[in-house]
């Protein structure tokens, strides 16, 4: 693997039947690579960094299976749900086995520049050779955001990745300074992010739901409504603003789409989160300016003129 990622050796017992699949989806600066694999090993030896050190940062989220890695005389195991984190200027060796004979080994990996992440050199360097949690904190934000990317059919576009390479970094940039207690230098405002990125989170996976406002984002993440306003004065637009953009969005893809041409405009209203079909109606043609069954009837034919 010496083309896309940072330049490694890589060995299976299996050299005769060896089964793998591997995608590389580039986010800006960063690499995310979705992998199922039988059993392998990962080699950066000295001598590949020495060749290329291209001055970057991998963590592996491990999905099944097990991985062990070696620094040196220091080994640290892996298993489902932990974060490695690796660097390319220091050597390294990781080795994988799958969770029963002849399954596969699955992961997720990031790769990102070193430079990209927000923090002083040597608080990057301390999580290398250690075992992070993916299933809590801010680790289990990255899983998450990760396993989804890894999904074939995600629903990211395009237009989404200067988005989604600025979500990867601060995930990351949280999860270092989660890890080596780097608060202490800022606490308030790694503090604050983390708390952000949650409540995005929380907001996309409860769209449907019609009491999703101010009142029930604050109560969910123990916050007042009014803290939850200040936490977001800065950003563009407001958390109920977010939320209605958000579901007349995804109510514009739904009526778009051929699939779903037998779904009412009120049932697709509803599970987006619009109780009343007037008020939907509203906000629909004050966003888009037409009503969303006049989007429905023009959708098929600018799809065809596009193409």
């Amino acid at each position: 693997m010496r083309g896309s990622l940072s330049p490694m050796d890589v060995r299976s017992p299996h050299r005769e039947d060896f089964r793998a699949e591997l995608r590389v989806l580039e986010l800006g600066a960063l690499s995310v690579w979705p992998a199922s694999y039988q059993a392998l090993t990962f080699d950066r030896s000295p001598r590949l960094v020495r060749e290329a050190d291209p001055e970057t940062c991998h963590v592996l989220l491990v999905l099944s299976g097990e991985a062990e890695a070696s620094w040196g005389k220091s080994r640290v195991g892996y298993g489902r749900y932990d974060l490695l984190t690796t660097v390319s200027s220091a050597p390294a060796r990781v080795r994988t086995e799958p969770a029963e004979v002849g399954g596969l080994v699955r992961s997720v990996g990031v790769e990102v520049p070193r430079s990209a992440i927000p923090l002083p050199a040597g608080q990057v360097d301390r999580v290398v050779g250690r075992c992070l949690s993916g299933r809590d904190g801010p680790g289990a934000l990255l899983a998450l955001t990760l396993t989804q990317l890894a999904r074939r059919n995600s629903g990211y576009r395009a237009a989404d990745v200067p988005r989604l390479e600025l979500v990867l970094v601060d995930l990351l940039t949280a999860l270092f300074a989660h890890a080596c207690d780097a608060e202490s230098a800022q606490p308030a405002e790694d503090r604050k992010r983390v708390l952000r990125l949650r409540i995005r989170a929380f907001i996309r996976q409860n769209l449907a739901d019609p009491e999703l406002g101010p009142a029930l984002v604050a109560s969910a993440h123990h916050i007042s409504v009014r803290y939850l306003h200040r936490l977001f004065e800065d950003e563009p637009e407001t958390v109920a603003d977010s939320i209605r953009r958000q579901r007349l969005a995804g109510a514009r893809r739904d009526l778009s789409d051929p699939a779903l041409a037998a779904v009412s405009v009120q049932d697709i209203a509803a599970r987006w989160g619009f109780r009343h079909h007037a008020a939907f109606t509203r906000a629909f043609r004050g966003a888009f300016g037409t009503s969303p069954s006049g989007h429905r009837r023009t959708a098929p034919v600018l799809a065809a003129a596009r193409s």
